[in-house]
């Protein structure tokens, strides 16, 4: 079956034209032929864990749709027997003859009582199938939606866990993208489960009447389907390899799509005329993807019809055997049709199980995909018995000769040989060119990550040490690539400190100080505006409204450590002024550390610190530096050129 190309992930603008095509051909030749019979059975192993997700997500659902199957599974094998005893008697009375002269004399002396009963039985067993059917699609669709909101929800709590270097790696998004399509496709495989076990149900009632009968038509019948069987399955794990293989294009794709048909790029994509550029470039990977899918969708129903009509000889076979020793006497009409009947469903359940077999064991390979994310723990954790954050901090915070590089292929170090302090209740500037680790310092404060070399303490101990929520609780940040979130200006401003978002009264100062009140004021529906154009109901607003709202959360955060990442960068100089003659008041007594280009800002600070290539080279006032005719009387100097 053609599926239409999944989702994807950026390359670099300048990667070779076909790269990546011809990566995923290869790592889906090479994923095939790795996959041997004791790996795909091996596999289901991942069944368990996921029937546990299952129950815990719905006992009662579980064992309700259990139970109905139980029930459905003797279903079969009844209708066919009270149609065989049905058709025996239709013979017998045809046989016999009418001694009633009429239908209604019949029914009223009895002579059709039991015809009539197995003709009422036969209609309760098939409402009864409809019903249940009914029943057991409702509790799989019920079940389904629960499990894909429960699986949903532990998938994003388990990534809240995970370090920020796990989010910057490729790889990880690759099999974060599997993992999260895993959350709403996998309950197919438990309804597939269930089924199985209900349908061996079946084939077990049904094959006891066979091997009462004729018992070597079960044996012609397992030898006819095995073929399908062997074909179905390895094409279903053909069908895995290329779908694993391909995750980096897919994620391609789906960046493509985004890219050329979105709000946050209409303006540059039509202003730079690159749609014709995006366009191509998603038909290439595309077409490429379709050409891959279309070749193993066409072998599939090739050899697929070829082995199927293996099954169909051998059902024709004992179709026949069946109709000739009916025709000899050997059994009754009602008994042909039992036997017909019975074949022709164990041979569809037949097929049905060992092509659901292979299908599980394909299905349960992509559970790897689910639980080999769980499986990633993140090494930036809480120690055993933490510390807590001292309130108030007594010292501050010391860095000792620390450097950090990141991970990742050109690995170079971002700081190295860092050592300055940062005393409590000290206000710092951090000033430097881009890629002088300003940055990098602040990431490392937060205990984004950890240092490679060296250590940070604060009030003398390793920041390892304490509890790591506490610590970041206690830390407000800024970012200048900020997130807009598509919530009310409300929840805008309450993310800051999620857990006072009723807290209207707190919010409302905290967007007085950031400034953004006026910008909430003028929107149609106030703090209760949704903000962005992603919803219908939403209102975007300018750079500069967004960094008031940002800035506003920085206030909600009301933390001991304030850290502000370039926060007006897209602020007029007056609403710049106002927002640090309003910062500079309430972090009085507080710790805080400034990163900014503009000088006129970090003029504030108590202390100014100038990065270069990770370390710091000056220290001191703004007067102190400006004397000293270093690099930061250079770049101040530089700035001012520009304004005169």
């Amino acid at each position: 079956m053609l599926t239409p190309p999944p989702p994807p992930s950026p390359v670099p603008s300048d990667a070779p034209r076909g790269s990546g095509i011809r990566r995923a051909e290869r790592e889906a030749a090479e994923t095939q032929a790795a996959l041997s019979w004791r790996q795909r059975v091996g596999a289901l192993r991942n069944v368990p864990p996921l029937l546990r997700l299952v129950w815990q997500t719905s006992p009662a659902l579980t064992t309700a749709n259990l139970l109905l199957r139980l029930v459905r599974a003797f279903l079969p094998v009844a209708m066919l027997y009270v149609g065989k005893l049905t058709l025996d008697e239709v013979v017998r009375i045809v046989n016999e003859g009418f001694a009633a002269p009429g239908f209604a004399e019949a029914v009223r002396t009895g002579e059709l009582s039991h015809l009539l009963l197995l003709v009422a039985a036969e209609f309760g067993l098939a409402f009864l199938s409809e019903a249940l059917a009914r029943a057991v699609s409702l509790t799989d669709a019920l079940l389904g939606d629960l499990f894909t909101n429960a699986t949903s929800v532990k998938l994003m709590a388990h990534a809240a866990t995970l370090d920020l270097e796990h989010f910057e790696d490729p790889e990880l998004q690759d099999n974060l993208e599997r993992a999260r399509r895993q959350t709403t496709g996998r309950m197919t495989l438990v309804s597939t489960l269930f089924e199985q076990a209900q349908d061996v149900l079946t084939v077990a009632s049904l094959a006891a009447g066979l091997v009462v009968l004729a018992p070597w038509l079960i044996l012609l019948l397992a030898v006819a389907l095995i073929p399908a069987f062997l074909g179905e399955a390895h094409f279903n794990a053909q069908g895995y390899s290329l779908t694993r293989a391909w995750t980096p294009e897919r994620r391609q794709l789906d960046y493509l799509r985004q890219v050329g048909a979105s709000a946050e790029t209409a303006k540059e994509v039509k202003v730079f005329g690159l749609n014709a550029y995006l366009t191509e470039r998603y038909r290439v990977l595309a077409d490429a993807f379709y050409a891959a899918n279309r070749g193993l969708a066409i072998r599939r129903a090739a050899w697929g019809g070829l082995l199927g009509a293996l099954g169909s000889l051998g059902y024709f076979a004992a179709y026949g055997w069946i109709a000739v020793e009916t025709a000899r006497g050997r059994f009754s009409i009602g008994d042909l049709t039992f036997l017909a009947g019975s074949f022709g469903r164990l041979r569809g359940l037949l097929e049905g199980l060992l092509s659901r077999f292979s299908s599980v064991a394909s299905q349960a390979l992509y559970l790897d995909d689910l639980f080999d994310f769980f499986e990633i723990q993140p090494s930036i954790t809480s120690p055993e018995h933490p510390r807590p954050f001292p309130v108030p901090m007594q010292t501050g915070f010391v860095f000792e000769n620390v450097g950090f590089k990141y991970p990742g292929p050109g690995e170079k170090w971002a700081v190295r040989g860092l050592s300055f302090e940062l005393h409590a209740g000290e206000v710092i500037a951090l000033v430097g060119e881009n890629g002088a680790g300003k940055t990098t310092l602040v990431k490392l404060l937060a205990r984004l990550y950890d240092p490679d070399e060296g250590r940070i303490l604060l009030d003398g101990h390793d920041l390892r040490e304490y509890d790591l929520d506490d610590l970041r609780s206690h830390i407000g940040v800024i970012f200048q690539d900020f997130v807009r979130y598509h919530f009310t200006a409300r929840d805008n401003i309450a993310v800051g400190r999620i857990e006072a978002r009723d807290d209207l009264p707190r919010i409302e100062q905290a967007a007085e100080l950031g400034l953004a009140d006026a910008v909430i004021e003028s929107l149609p529906l106030g703090y209760d505006q949704v903000l962005g154009k992603r919803f219908r109901e939403g209102v975007d607003l300018s750079g500069g409204q967004w960094q008031k709202i940002a800035i506003a959360r920085a206030y909600m955060r009301d933390a001991d450590v304030l850290i502000l990442d370039e926060p007006t960068s897209a602020l007029d100089a007056r609403a710049e002024y106002e927002v640090f003659v309003r910062f500079k008041r309430l972090i009085e007594g507080r710790t805080a550390v400034l990163i900014s280009h503009r000088f006129s800002t970090v003029r504030m600070a108590d202390r100014i610190l100038v990065l270069d290539q990770g370390r710091v080279i000056e220290s001191g006032s703004h007067e102190a530096l400006m004397a000293q005719k270093g690099r930061y009387a250079e770049l101040f100097d530089l700035q001012a050129a520009g304004y005169r």
